[in-house]
């Protein structure tokens, strides 16, 4: 139910629509803890017909992987919809503010897919190390040319990391064990005490990536850990970077990561410079959302530079692995209040222990202004409930913050009413309760 913007839901999920083909076996994930999901025959290839396809049922949830985009537009046509839960690390096509300031909770997968965006990665460094892509064009071609020039083997070379995250570090050992050395870029302390722990070479700016590789591959989100995008991040210069390599090194240029950080007629313009001598991309600053919209390649005039349609999660294995980490995280939202993986602060988890014996969960989407945490809690004590024991976690950067409440009683939309009334006297705010679910747990 929806009352003046406030999203109100009671007990578990019931109702999920499924985009953009996860794999089949999320289906029965779901069914097995009670929600039941559709997959329409098509994907929405646009804004309005997505539009069209939240309106017709009360979709509580929203799996999709990482093409169709939610917009506060699609958000307001779905006002039972309470998270977007996504079969992908990346999380560029939500419109995150806009779901924070709908009570809507967005998560992901940030670690199942690692193992086979690695392998690609490898794969790709010897193909292009050793022009295999090249040699078949011009065998298929019935011309068969031996040569050495240009052609790599990969050992001793210097392998450049820019973002050294669960991926990151993923590539950085394999790389490490075909004998290349490493070196990385990263901006968060955290992730460049791991790299130096692990004996890598922290270099203190993308330039000098460039400068001190032989290879640079990119593992890096849509937006920093601070919020700020990474959009048009490599620049023309980073690429020119490369050229103070000698004629000896490969130089090539890796791209799995986002089509946005940097431009195509950027990289274009690197290679036939001639900074980058081969590049490989499986990311575009714009994809289709199904296999029969019209695209349009932006590398495919430039003879090296290689390019798959975003393929590096596409595996048999990692694509169950996705299934099943997105269906338990979605369990535990749904019968327990458990956040997890919550793409509003990087792998943010809020959640309670120990509640198997308790009465009921209250989850509490909500402004972060001072005083609506102390609204909450005074309307409670005011419904004659008990907090037996609570969890909060502030997404500061999106104005919201999250509760899970443990009470010994179930509240009444009156009481729920109170605490909208308390926190809005409180804060000023005409609406700072965005989202409130109840959950019987015995």
């Amino acid at each position: 139910m929806n009352r003046d913007g406030l999203r109100l839901g009671q007990g578990v999920f019931r109702r999920a629509l499924v985009l953009e083909s996860p794999d089949a076996s999320l289906d029965d994930h779901l069914r097995a803890v009670g929600i039941e999901p559709f997959r329409p025959e098509v994907t929405p290839s646009s804004e309005e017909d997505l539009v069209r396809l939240m309106e017709q049922e009360p979709w509580e949830l929203l799996f999709k992987r990482s093409r169709v985009e939610i917009t506060a537009r699609v958000l307001d046509a779905a006002p039972h919809l309470f998270g977007v839960m996504l079969c992908c690390i990346g999380d560029d096509s939500v419109d995150k503010l806009a779901c924070a300031r709908r009570g809507v909770v967005v998560t992901n997968d940030p670690i199942s897919n690692g193992r086979s965006v690695t392998e690609l990665v490898l794969g790709e460094l010897l193909c292009l190390s050793r022009r295999i892509f090249e040699a078949v064009r011009e065998t298929d071609g019935n011309l068969f040319r031996k040569s050495q020039d240009r052609r790599f083997e990969v050992h001793g070379k210097t392998l450049g990391i820019f973002g050294l995250g669960n991926i990151g570090k993923q590539v950085a050992q394999a790389a490490a064990a075909l004998g290349l050395k490493i070196v990385f870029y990263d901006n968060r302390d955290v992730a460049r005490e791991v790299g130096i722990t692990m004996g890598w070479t922290y270099v203190p700016s993308i330039e000098e990536l460039f400068v001190q590789s032989d290879y640079v591959t990119c593992h890096v989100s849509a937006t920093d850990y601070r919020g700020r995008s990474n959009a048009g991040v490599l620049t023309y210069d980073h690429f020119a970077a490369f050229s103070q390599k000698s004629y000896e090194s490969p130089r090539i240029f890796l791209n799995l990561a986002r089509g946005s950080i940097h431009s195509a007629e950027v990289l274009v313009r690197a290679v036939e410079d001639g900074h980058v001598q081969a590049a490989m991309v499986d990311v575009f600053p714009a994809e289709p959302a199904n296999a029969s919209d019209p695209w349009r390649n932006p590398y495919a005039n430039n003879p090296r530079i290689f390019s798959t349609p975003h393929i590096g999660a596409a595996t048999l294995e990692a694509q169950p692995r996705i299934a099943r980490h997105v269906a338990t995280t979605t369990q535990l939202l749904s019968e327990r209040g458990t956040l997890r993986n919550c793409v509003f602060d990087p792998r943010a988890s809020v959640g309670l222990e120990g509640i198997d014996q308790l009465s009921h969960v209250l989850t509490i989407v909500h402004s972060s202004k001072r005083g609506t945490k102390k609204a909450i809690d005074d309307a409670i004590f005011s419904a004659g409930a008990s907090n037996l024991m609570s969890a909060h976690r502030d997404f500061n950067t999106y104005g919201i913050a999250y509760d899970v409440i443990a009470v010994d009683k179930a509240l009444d939309e009156e009481h729920i009413g109170e605490i909208c009334e308390r926190a809005a006297q409180i804060t000023g705010e005409s609406h700072p309760i965005l989202a409130v679910r109840q959950i019987p747990l015995l």
